[in-house]
């Protein structure tokens, strides 16, 4: 199986972490309709003497993992497990996740801005001599094309840095899987996530291995300075 399969099977691991916009809506808020007062609070009504307390279902203990087929050629992993539990994985999941944070708060700090003009256009627009309404709705264009291009370049950025990860993600797991096939006498080793496998038994996802192994020759984190 090529990195680059398994680099494409990972984009969607972490496509959640930048699905929310960057920029917030800059609109500014309608009024919102006065509230109905609440109505006081009703009591609760009692149990009654012969209703008995329901009985949490029994947690079930978690089932070891299904045993590798002896003499199997064949096996399979999902990508998408591998990178969300493995110590690689999850420090790239974090590394986008520190960026889209770090460009939603530069583009809700916009917005912000954004919509304290447009609240005062609206405010007070009316009592503005010419000059200093002229000068505030140029701000606010300036300011509404300039949203504009952050959330473009944001977006940029951060898909950068998905595609990034990926790569670097499927260049230490090839290496990773190879290894195990040969471990184990496999001829093949099919991608779960673009396979197409209607059915496979259990015992033959070899991610377990994967992680373990990953996880094995896995750099520890440098400390903070």
């Amino acid at each position: 199986m090529r990195g680059s399969a398994i680099a494409a099977s990972l984009a969607l691991s972490i496509l959640a972490v930048s699905a929310a916009p960057v920029l917030a809506q800059t609109a500014p808020e309608q009024a919102k309709p006065a509230q109905t007062p609440p109505k006081p609070a009703q009591p609760a009504p009692t149990q009654p003497p012969s209703a008995q307390p329901a009985t949490p279902a029994p947690q079930l203990p978690p089932q070891p993992p299904a045993p590798f087929p002896q003499g199997a050629k064949v096996a399979y992993i999902n990508p998408q497990l591998i990178f969300q539990q493995s110590v690689e994985g999850k420090a790239a999941i974090a590394r986008v996740q520190a960026l889209v944070q770090k460009k939603q708060a530069e583009g809700q700090a916009k917005a912000k801005q954004l919509q304290d003009n447009q609240t005062k256009l609206q405010s007070s627009g009316s009592v503005m001599n010419e000059a200093a309404r002229a000068q505030l709705e140029k701000e606010i264009e300036r300011q509404q094309r300039e949203g504009e291009r952050f959330q473009q370049d944001a977006q940029a950025e951060i898909n950068e840095i998905q595609q990034e990860v990926n790569n670097e993600f499927g260049k230490k797991l090839q290496p990773i899987i190879e290894q195990i096939a040969t471990e184990k006498g496999l001829h093949f080793v099919f991608n779960a996530a673009d396979a197409g496998l209607a059915w496979v038994a259990p015992g033959l996802d070899i991610s377990p291995d994967v992680i373990k192994k990953l996880d094995s020759t896995a750099k520890p984190a440098a400390a903070p300075k």
